[in-house]
């Protein structure tokens, strides 16, 4: 079984957001990147199929040269190859044109994505992709199981879960549950050694138009002042509550 798994290239939840430019670009000065965390539970599980059933991972990351940190990590971890698209990733449907590139030429039985990147959250590609290449799609998929050319899927519904079945090949949009936290990986060093042999293939981008660009970023407006209410003033408390939260 041949798998695919897609990966963003994201800032570490705990970096400092500022933008330049009149707030129309992201400051990448001093922030840490990472693999989007979604993808990450996407590649454990892959690794998993490539250890109990001797399956070949692939990583796919479109981008420019500074990711190659972040896929250097996931071949750490224990994917065999990675491909790089040579583009900045600026357009949803940019990316997933670019991707449906390498599934068409690559013959992929499984592609994994992570649900949503936690930059932009857009969560739009996995779906883009599945519909461009015309395979079956599962979103939010928090259990794969693949046996013969059929998989078996749990996915997360409102108010409960699905298991569904479906023939390869297939795209799925995973997140926590695919694999849980503790069965993430951390690169060892004989990873990390074996990572600088592995093949990064630089693919160039076939130059699909973008369909949407950014305007401008605004920061979250900063919290207010708390204000204290003595607790033998509770018609104060009310008062405050009413008129000025307004959340009674």
């Amino acid at each position: 079984m041949k798998i695919l798994v897609c990966i963003s290239h994201v800032p570490d939840t705990t970096s400092k957001i500022n933008f330049v430019n009149d707030d129309t670009a992201f400051d990448t000065n001093g922030v840490q990147f990472v693999i989007n965390p979604n993808d990450e539970f996407g590649l454990t599980r892959a690794i998993w199929f490539k250890e109990k059933q001797g399956a070949n991972v692939t990583v796919v990351n479109v981008g420019g040269p500074d990711t190659e940190p972040t896929i250097r990590k996931a071949l750490a971890i224990g994917a065999d190859e990675a491909i790089r698209v040579n583009a900045a990733p600026t357009d949803g449907f940019q990316v997933a044109k670019e991707l449906a590139e390498v599934v068409k030429n690559g013959g992929y039985d499984l592609v994994i994505c992570g649900k949503e990147s936690l930059d932009y959250n857009g969560g739009m590609v996995p779906g883009m992709l599945a519909s461009l290449l015309n395979y079956n799609f599962v979103n939010s998929c928090i259990g794969v199981e693949v046996e013969g050319n059929e998989a078996t899927l749990v996915r997360e519904i409102d108010g409960g879960k699905e298991t569904l079945k479906s023939a390869l090949p297939l795209v799925v949009g995973g997140q926590k549950g695919i694999v849980e936290e503790k069965d993430l990986r951390i690169p060892n060093m004989r990873g990390i050694m074996s990572a600088r042999t592995k093949a990064l293939n630089v693919m160039e981008a076939t130059g699909n138009d973008t369909k949407t660009k950014v305007v401008k970023f605004e920061r979250p407006a900063p919290k207010s002042a708390v204000k204290l209410v003595s607790p033998d003033n509770l018609d104060e408390l009310v008062n405050l509550l009413h008129n000025e939260a307004k959340v009674i």
